[in-house]
């Protein structure tokens, strides 16, 4: 495989003319919603301009893939308006000819291509636009994943290939085995979760072309930094803006061009997400806003 694959453009994360911002379905089935109200809400998002939908294998114990393939069926139309980031790698215990005793990762050949094929199946479509190894796998054969990966490529079920919560060396690894690029790496990162800002991981992503995907870029209920949230608000409210939507305005002023996957069910909350992230926070308040999330002035 060829290393030092230059950076390209993503489109599998950018359409022309949508936001920078992901739908994230981990907790679809806290929405209350079934599988007509789903369409409905999904067609919605398109509209608000968010066309990237971020689902697992393992959401929602392995049902959130079925509940939007049924959505989609819902609507014939609704699956092309949308890029598809699937992901694959994780194994939990469970039961039945298949039992999985202990939870752990798996990116062999055997398995990202069975869950692949599953998740094509599910969902009901030929392809995924982005696929993305879960989680680092102290077992990957980074020679049989890159050939798995360039296999799923040349069979057409897969568009492009990333990872998800990859430090910079293992992204390099898997790099050097590959012929194309990784295209994505989906982190935890957020106001209350700057390490990636400060590790080398936004700026090795940038060196590398790669799109930085946002998970629980709200910082998933943790909540309890006062002064942070005193900043957020006071920010807020001289801007006009929700202090969610000052974080999320936070993000999108990095130059890594981070792109957010929201986990909400309520298209207001979407809508706020597409405005804030129009929103250019100046140099000072972004710094004021993580010298408040650090607790102390930067060096």
């Amino acid at each position: 495989m060829v290393s030092g694959v230059p950076p390209v453009p993503v489109p599998a994360l950018r359409p022309e003319g949508a936001a920078r911002l992901a739908l994230g379905l981990m907790r679809l089935f806290d929405w209350g919603m079934d599988a007509r109200a789903l369409a409905t809400f999904l067609g919605q998002v398109a509209e608000a301009g968010v066309r990237v939908l971020d689902t697992a294998d393992i959401y929602g114990g392995g049902a959130v893939e079925p509940a939007l393939g049924q959505a989609f069926r819902m609507d014939p139309g609704l699956r092309s308006r949308f890029r598809i980031v699937g992901k694959c790698g994780i194994r939990l215990p469970s039961s039945g000819s298949s039992k999985v005793r202990v939870k752990h990762y798996d990116t062999s050949r055997a398995h990202v291509t069975t869950q692949v094929e599953q998740t094509l199946r599910h969902l009901g479509t030929d392809h995924l636009d982005l696929l993305l190894l879960h989680r680092p796998d102290p077992l990957m054969d980074a020679d049989e994943l890159a050939d798995t990966v360039a296999w799923l490529e040349s069979a057409g079920k897969v568009r492009s290939f990333g990872v998800s919560n990859f430090r910079p060396a293992q992204v390099d690894l898997l790099q050097s085995r590959m012929s194309a690029p990784l295209v994505a790496n989906q982190i935890e990162a957020s106001l209350w979760r700057v390490d990636p800002l400060l590790d080398g991981t936004l700026d090795h992503a940038q060196r590398m072309g790669m799109r930085s995907m946002a998970w629980s870029p709200l910082g998933g209920g943790r909540r309890a930094l006062p002064a942070l949230a005193e900043v957020l608000q006071r920010q807020g409210e001289a801007r006009g803006l929700s202090p969610s939507q000052v974080a999320l305005a936070w993000l999108a002023r990095h130059p890594a061009e981070v792109m957010p996957v929201l986990g909400t069910g309520r298209i207001e909350r979407v809508k706020e997400g597409v405005a804030a992230m129009a929103h250019v926070l100046d140099r000072e308040a972004w710094f004021e806003l993580l010298e408040a999330a650090t607790g102390h002035p930067v060096a």
